[in-house]
């Protein structure tokens, strides 16, 4: 527990709480030891109850307020009973008028929200929804934690372990350091409620406001280089089950999240393996077994594999792990791990083996940028065969329709400009992050050439339209026979017709997939 310096400054002790929780879990404790402090307990409606049960003495706030809780419990605590003696200041002209209107001092608030933010993931009943807008909780918490010098306040279930061990160290007294804390953790709290139910709120609206808050963070080793801090702010732990390996690091977090939008695209189906580097897929392949869609991956680029990100959408068994363990890895995902697969591959205790629990996305995406952020829709689409418009004489054949489909779905997750090669369900040459499209073609026909791939019968995706007919030439003379692209050039039909002339089919989506 953070302590100040000088723990008896602003000492106060607690002679008095009051108690107002949603949940009673891991409660009991500092019950049991405010009530060995001697210290007054104040209550009302399921809390009271409780405190009861325990068969511990507790003063319902009907009896300071003169009111029952009322409006189907709505209202309970709202009174300058309760609040006159949380907001008096500690000194003698707050105390007078405390004395006078026979308020008793509060030295202690606990309380635990309902819960908001799981009602709306649960339900989209309005009305469920609204009644779980805490209202008295919240005005508890803020009178506290404003006169912190003087109350000590507990904002929700997640601080009670560390206000009790407070109240066992300090035998219940609280320093002004200890208090200052509180108050502090109270205000994130509320701030993070506040934020939940506007969101609610202003969802299908006009107003445009950039409101987040993410409960928990997790500082990194370092940033994107060790000369730069980082923090990972989100729940890692709900995406993903980490069964081995080193702390994770800024870097294989923005990898990790690059290989689960790309195995997004392909979670469903026969078992495909995908390799990346930099947030670049550099193999990608899809077979019967996931040892040869391994092996297919590895063999799209096998020089940029070492030190990557591999992630399947399959359980991965003892003779794939026996393969992929022949190589330097950093991060391993897949749904699950065979028993044996992961008792072989936990013996190298710094890799990263993660069990990913869900495939699934936010629907929002953002970045800083300059003085401010930038927000915008997650880029979801995953085109199918209705979205394609065949444009050329020839059609696309249907084997080269499905290789399409796996293309695209390839080179939507490469940094612009890019382009994808794909032959039997394999990603065999990627030109990536090139400021021409025809830079990025030559670079993904240079690397299918140096690993050995055949091109004659390939096809070829595009994350963005092709200006010139260039690519296209380019393509044809490689043996590239279909490709797929958004179209939306002014000069589309000139990319069209040099496929015309050279036998070749072109389908358009209408979708760019661009990625900076």
């Amino acid at each position: 527990m953070a302590k100040s310096s000088t723990p008896a400054s602003g000492s106060r002790k607690i002679r008095s709480a009051l108690i107002s929780v949603y949940s009673k879990d891991g409660l009991e404790p500092i019950i049991r030891n405010l009530h060995e402090l001697n210290v007054v307990l104040y209550s009302t409606g399921g809390t009271q109850a409780y405190i009861e049960k325990l068969g511990i003495p507790v003063t319902p706030v009907e009896s300071l307020t003169g009111y029952p809780s009322i409006l189907d419990g709505r209202v309970k605590t709202l009174h300058p009973a309760v609040f006159g003696g949380l907001l008096a200041r500690r000194e003698k002209a707050h105390l007078d008028q405390l004395k006078e209107f026979d308020i008793p001092e509060i030295d202690c608030v606990i309380v635990d929200l309902y819960p908001f933010e799981e009602t709306v993931a649960t339900t989209n009943d309005p009305t469920e929804i609204i009644e779980k807008i805490d209202i008295g909780g919240v005005s508890l918490i803020r009178a506290a934690a404003k006169n912190w010098k003087d109350v000590a306040v507990v904002a929700s279930r997640d601080e009670y372990p560390f206000f009790l061990e407070m109240l066992k160290e300090q035998d219940g007294e609280t320093s002004a350091f200890n208090r200052r804390e509180l108050a502090r953790r109270a205000f994130k709290a509320t701030s993070n409620y506040d934020i939940a139910i506007f969101n609610w709120f202003n969802e299908g609206t006009t107003d445009i406001s950039f409101k987040y808050s993410i409960h928990r963070s997790d500082i990194l080793r370092y940033g994107e280089n060790p000369h730069q801090a980082g923090v990972f702010f989100g729940d890692f732990d709900q995406v993903f089950d980490k069964l081995n390996g080193k702390a994770i690091s800024y870097n294989n977090l923005v990898d990790i999240d690059a290989a689960v939008q790309l195995m997004r695209e392909f979670r469903l189906g026969k078992p495909t393996f995908a390799i990346l580097k930099h947030t670049n897929a550099c193999g990608v392949a899809r077979r019967h077994t996931l040892l040869d869609a391994w092996k297919a991956a590895l063999a799209c680029d096998s020089t940029s594999a070492f030190g990557g990100i591999f992630i399947t959408n399959t359980t991965v068994d003892l003779e794939t792990a026996t393969e992929i363990d022949n190589l330097f890895y950093e991060v391993l995902i897949a749904p699950d791990f065979a028993a044996d697969a992961l008792e072989f591959l936990s013996r190298k205790k710094q890799r990263i083996l993660l069990r990913i629990k869900s495939f699934e996305i936010k629907n929002r995406t953002f970045r800083s940028l300059l003085n401010g952020v930038v927000e915008q829709d997650a880029d979801l689409k995953t085109e199918t065969e209705a979205d394609l418009k065949a444009v050329t004489a020839r059609p696309p054949e249907p084997k080269e329709v499905g290789e399409l489909l796996f293309a695209v779905k390839c080179v939507k997750h490469l940094k612009s400009n890019a382009i994808a090669l794909v032959k039997e369900r394999q990603l065999i040459g990627m030109g990536c992050g090139q400021p021409s499209r025809v830079d990025a073609l030559r670079q993904a026909i240079a690397k299918a050439r140096s690993f050995g791939f055949d091109l004659n019968g390939a096809v070829m995706a595009s994350d963005a339209f092709f200006p010139f007919p260039d690519c296209v030439e380019i393509a044809a003379e490689a043996g590239i026979t279909a490709i797929i692209q958004p179209g939306g050039s002014v000069k589309d039909q000139d990319s069209i017709d040099a496929c015309d002339q050279r036998g070749m089919a072109m389908v358009m989506t209408g979708f760019r997939h661009f990625r900076h």
